[in-house]
């Protein structure tokens, strides 16, 4: 079963094919995407990355987090589910 990652602190000229070729030095990358602003097409500096299993992405997470990629450290976590991130919480 892939497991999902996050991956922070993307420069703007990160494209998906170097992210996947990054972690692909790990292991199998099922998925690589970069969040792009709806609006302009511009990358937000983050992205997701699916490895094939739980041990290659606890292996990208040891190995690839605070490494640096196209100039910039990243950040790399297990991804949580939608709406447990670090939002402002509900609007009152």
């Amino acid at each position: 079963m892939a497991v999902k990652l996050f991956v922070g602190g993307l420069s703007y000229s990160t494209s998906t094919e170097s992210l996947r070729d990054a972690f692909a030095a790990v292991g199998n990358v099922e998925s690589a995407t970069i969040v792009t602003d709806r609006d302009t097409g511009r990358s937000r500096g983050f992205g997701f990355v699916e490895m094939a299993t739980n041990e290659e992405a606890d292996q990208a997470v040891s190995r690839l987090n605070g490494s640096s990629l196209d100039g910039r450290t990243i950040k790399v976590e297990k991804a949580t589910g939608a709406g447990l991130g670090g939002g402002r919480g509900p609007r009152r």
